[in-house]
């Protein structure tokens, strides 16, 4: 399956015999699904199918749709009135005007304008609604396709990340045997100074303990079954990912954090400040994959 990244834009125009009609679906990261509606009032029935259509689409991201229409055909509207209504109406500010002080009127203006009043022969509802639906699922194809196309500019990122990452320990295991050695010359010289016979067994015990403080190979270990479970794992099974990579991450940091704690010369300090630049730059990403 494709990673997909909650960022994406999509826009289709349908010139039909009724009207011209464009939708347009643009989405940002967001924690959940959460679906926004702009649409012309005689269409808001379709919401409850449209949000359905999205729900079964993708999990995450904050979902604006918008319905716009133009170029309407009117040929066939012939304006009516509704006569009960008016009929209601006028009965009322009839009584309405009784109460109020001499020479007021009430205008007929206001009462065409009460809701319901004017009103225009419809075209057939049912087959627009066909008609914008299917327009809808066509654009909701290249919604996604963007949002594919996307995710896999961010695949990409995170195994250039991935693989900056394994560099840096490797530098780290490479270096590790001279940091040691470097350390029993320390240590060893330091007794000297100090003109204490060298007990080689007292030695060897400080340079256990010494070893135990500084030993990264633990931490080494975790950062390359991290990179394998999210290259191997995560990343080439698809799908919706995001959490699990956003959890990988603070996984990642966890042990970048500790090598940092140990590290007791220029280029293990150096690799660890990388590793958590590389982290971040994932993390910021990741941000925006569903």
């Amino acid at each position: 399956m494709a990673i997909h990244s909650m960022t994406a834009f999509a826009r289709r125009e349908t010139k039909a015999d009724w009207a011209t009609f464009s939708w347009e679906i643009r989405s940002v990261n967001q924690r959940y699904l959460e679906t926004y509606f702009r649409m012309p009032e005689q269409f808001r029935s379709l919401e409850p199918a449209l949000r359905e259509k999205l729900r079964k689409a993708m999990q995450r991201g904050k979902i604006e749709i918008n319905l716009r229409l133009s170029d309407q055909d009117k040929s066939s509207g012939q304006l009516s009135i509704n006569q009960a209504l008016v009929e209601q109406l006028c009965q009322h500010a009839s009584q309405i005007a009784q109460k109020l002080p001499e020479n007021s009127v009430v205008n007929p203006v206001d009462i065409m304008r009460w809701p319901g009043v004017m009103q225009t022969e419809e075209g057939d509802a049912d087959s627009q609604q066909k008609e914008l639906l299917s327009a809808f699922d066509e654009l909701l194809k290249d919604f996604i396709s963007a949002r594919a196309s996307e995710g896999e500019n961010l695949k990409a990122m995170i195994e250039t990340r991935l693989t900056g990452i394994a560099e840096q320990v490797a530098i780290v295991r490479e270096e590790m045997p001279a940091v040691l050695q470097w350390q029993r010359e320390r240590l060893t010289t330091r007794l000297a100074e100090l003109k204490e016979q060298v007990d080689e067994n007292r030695l060897e015990q400080e340079l256990i303990m010494l070893a135990q403080r500084i030993d990264v190979a633990e931490e080494l270990d975790r950062l390359g079954s991290h990179i394998s479970e999210t290259r191997d794992k995560i990343l080439k099974k698809g799908g919706p990912c995001g959490r699990r990579l956003d959890f990988m991450m603070q996984e990642f940091n966890r042990e970048a954090n500790t090598l940092a704690s140990k590290s007791i010369n220029s280029r293990v300090t150096n690799a660890a400040v990388e590793i958590k630049v590389l982290i971040e730059q994932m993390r910021e990403q990741i941000q925006n994959i569903e």
